[in-house]
């Protein structure tokens, strides 16, 4: 036998990819062990491994700890809504973005004013990290929450929540540093952290959120470069941390002199005896990153960094140098969507529809273990034995045509993939959402 040298490792991992898109691999069947792949291929092992990281970035399979790689619950073909005739009719719960009635109406009126060629000039100029003053002004006015109002002068732009969180990360931490997180966090910041060259240290939690003994245990163990959390409605678990957990987590953050990047994505949906953000309690240790892309749209958005004078300039040179920054077009939209009322109006109308999703996560899924909060747009569903998350996603795709995401994709590093999946509540119509709701817990009580 010989040996195949200098193999693009992305070519390996397209025969794969084509296998799965031709039905020869199906969702839940697992894939050779990597050496085992590297020999039948003839390539080195360090070839196959990056082959399967690259399938993983794809999103087409997924590695579980001990068990081994699966192919992934095939992804949904967008657009598509499940009728009541049809159970293959693909809907995602996968992703997981809320729209209001109405709110395109209301956002073409803020779009009219740019459409004069004069302001049209002036918007599609660059614009800077810090954006104008404008922007600042805005978005000082969107984050503000009771307890605590951003200082504007500290406001920084990106062009979305993603690349906030990225820029954010880049700045604070090196190459090869470690950082702290949830041991269940979004799944974006395991691939942001990836490409920075990033280690995430899971952190462990409980009913309240994060553990502070466990970061600072975590902390004394190797040293740690930063802690990312979500502390109101986090992600996938829709947990708020309660005040007492944000001021002893602050006190922590200060004995170890560790920032931590705090991610408010979901805050606009909780109640208003939410306590403050973190920012609040550890101001002078925490970067808050927010954008509009839940409040409104994902397609036209922007991303907002709450950041303390000793760290704006490192995360304007992120911003810059990752080209991170937010388009200019995008902040005199968002400047006129905050002054005209669109944002409020239309934040305001989904906090209502989050109340009557819930009703049918109440409805269909009240018998089961379920993580959620009123006012949260997705739910944590603990699976019924002997249900394995991989292969129940995997069945709800092939046979019912819907996809949700299973507990591997949010698990942080050598942590147990938990038996669980993420529904999302936010992007079908509510009568479909309905539909797969009751389809789904039909499935999870007969088995496969």
């Amino acid at each position: 036998m010989f040996w195949r040298f200098g193999v693009d490792y992305r070519r390996l991992a397209d025969g794969v990819a084509k296998a799965i898109a031709d039905g020869r691999l199906r969702p839940g069947d697992r894939l050779p062990p990597q050496r085992t792949f590297a020999r039948r291929h003839r390539v080195a092992v360090s070839t196959a491994i990056r082959a399967y990281g690259e399938l993983v970035r794809r999103g087409l399979v997924v590695g579980e700890v001990g068990r081994g790689t699966f192919v992934r619950a095939a992804p949904p073909h967008p657009g598509s809504v499940l009728a009541e005739d049809s159970g293959r009719t693909p809907v995602n719960l996968e992703l997981n973005y809320p729209v209001a009635d109405g709110q395109s109406e209301l956002m073409a009126r803020g779009l009219a004013g740019l459409a004069r060629p004069d302001v049209l000039l002036e918007a599609t100029r660059p614009a800077a990290a810090d954006g104008t003053p404008e922007a600042r002004t805005a978005a000082a006015r969107v984050l503000a929450r009771p307890g605590w109002s951003p200082d504007p002068d500290g406001l920084l732009f990106a062009a979305n929540g993603r690349a906030a969180i990225a820029a954010a990360l880049s700045a604070l931490v090196r190459p090869g540093g470690r950082v702290g997180v949830e041991e269940l966090t979004y799944p974006l910041v395991k691939a942001v952290a990836e490409r920075l060259g990033i280690t995430l240290v899971p952190i462990g939690t409980d009913g309240s959120g994060l553990l502070p003994s466990a970061l600072e245990a975590a902390h004394r163990r190797t040293p740690l470069s930063a802690v990312y959390v979500q502390p109101t409605l986090h992600n996938p678990l829709s947990l708020t941390m309660p005040g007492a957990r944000r001021e002893e987590l602050a006190l922590v953050l200060r004995e170890l002199d560790l920032p931590a990047v705090e991610d408010t994505t979901w805050a606009f949906l909780a109640a208003g005896d939410t306590p403050a953000p973190l920012a609040a309690y550890a101001p002078e240790r925490t970067v808050l990153v927010d954008s509009l892309s839940k409040r409104l749209a994902p397609g036209l958005t922007v991303g907002f960094l709450s950041v303390p004078e000793a760290y704006g300039e490192e995360v304007a040179r992120a911003l810059r140098s990752g080209a991170w920054t937010a388009g200019r077009f995008n902040l005199e939209a968002a400047v006129r969507w905050v002054e005209d009322g669109t944002v409020e109006a239309v934040t305001a109308a989904k906090r209502v529809e989050a109340g009557a999703r819930h009703a049918l996560v109440a409805g269909y899924l009240g018998d089961f273990a379920i993580r959620t909060d009123p006012c949260s747009y997705y739910c944590w569903w603990e699976l019924p034995s002997p249900w394995r998350a991989e292969t129940f996603a995997a069945v709800a795709a092939e046979e019912l045509g819907i996809a949700v995401t299973p507990g591997s994709a949010f698990a942080v590093g050598a942590a147990s993939a938990p038996d669980a999946v993420r529904v999302g509540l936010a992007s079908p119509p509510r009568p479909v959402l309905d539909v797969a709701l009751r389809r789904l817990a039909e499935l999870a009580v007969r088995g496969w």
